[in-house]
């Protein structure tokens, strides 16, 4: 529903993405957060604190985690091709492997830590469904950058677009400023 009651006031969230719409396109111009500011009639720090909400800590360290992928192959050649220095890419039988022969103690210390390890990385790719997704930006924060293939739960091996795959990563490294 567009329209949000909070107290006495009717929001439109629309109304909310067409004024944010219109502050990334100034700053995508160039302008920047002072002048935005001025030409919309806001203050600038909202603009700052716009910004921080969305912003996703890129660099060159980038590792990528996904689940269940049917070209999982192909999927590791373009992240060898792209120089990521992390990856683990599982399919469906895989995940469940991993689990299988583990003491509840031994799985929950394998997974923290990959978490700790994945905590070091200024970028982290998750590969696979919404919740994974949403579960594994809970666990390691903004550093994450989620690329969906499917709603929860996802029972059989997915396909990967590998060219938006590239591009990510390739986006990624150019915030940082690296040669690509």
């Amino acid at each position: 529903m567009d329209l949000i009651r909070i107290g006495d006031k009717l929001i439109s969230r629309s109304k909310m993405q067409r004024a944010i719409d219109q502050i990334l396109e100034l700053r995508v111009q160039g302008l920047s957060q002072q002048e935005a500011a001025n030409r919309l009639g806001i203050d600038r720090s909202f603009i700052s604190r716009l910004e921080g909400l969305g912003e996703v800590r890129r660099g060159s360290r980038i590792a990528v985690v996904g689940f269940p992928v049917a070209n999982k192959e192909e999927v590791l050649q373009v992240l060898e091709e792209e120089g990521v220095e992390y990856s683990l890419i599982l399919t469906d039988a895989e995940r469940w492997q991993f689990a299988q022969g583990k003491s509840g103690q031994q799985l929950v210390n394998e997974l923290m830590e990959i978490i700790a390890s994945l905590r070091t990385f200024d970028a982290v790719i998750m590969i696979g469904s919404n919740y994974r997704i949403q579960l594994s930006n809970a666990l390691l924060g903004r550093e994450v950058i989620g690329m969906e293939i499917g709603t929860s739960p996802i029972t059989e091996d997915k396909v990967v677009d590998v060219a938006e795959l590239r591009t990510l990563v390739r986006s990624i490294k150019r915030e940082k400023g690296e040669q690509l």
